[in-house]
C-alpha cells in the first residue's frame, strides 16, 4: 500500500521536470549547438553583429579571438564569446 501512494506522490514531479525539460532545456541545448556551429564556421567577409550592438565585418578569424573591421580604417580584435549572431545576406547588394 505504501508504494502505491509514494509512486502517485512522485508522478507529478515527474511530469513537471518532463514538461520542464521539453519547454526549457532542449531548446536551451539546441540553441547554443546553433551557435557554436555558427561560431566555427565564421569566415572572411562575414557581418557579425556584437553583444554590444556593432555590426562589423570579419577580417580573419583566429583560435579564440576574431579580428573584424568597423569601418575601413578601424580593426579591432574581438572574443569570439562576444559575438551574438552573423548577418544572412539578403539577395544580392546592388538591388
Amino acid at each position: 500500500m505504501q508504494e502505491g501512494n509514494i509512486l502517485t506522490s512522485l508522478l507529478p514531479l515527474i511530469v513537471l521536470f518532463a514538461i520542464f525539460y521539453f519547454l526549457v532545456i532542449r531548446p536551451q541545448q539546441k540553441q547554443q549547438k546553433q551557435h557554436k556551429a555558427m561560431l566555427e564556421a565564421l569566415q572572411k567577409g562575414d557581418k557579425i553583429v556584437t553583444n554590444g550592438g556593432l555590426v562589423c565585418e570579419v577580417v580573419k578569424p583566429e583560435d579564440d579571438f576574431i579580428k573584424v573591421k568597423l569601418n575601413d580604417d578601424v580593426i579591432v580584435r574581438i572574443d569570439r564569446a562576444f559575438v551574438a549572431k552573423k548577418l544572412e545576406k539578403i539577395g544580392s547588394e546592388n538591388a
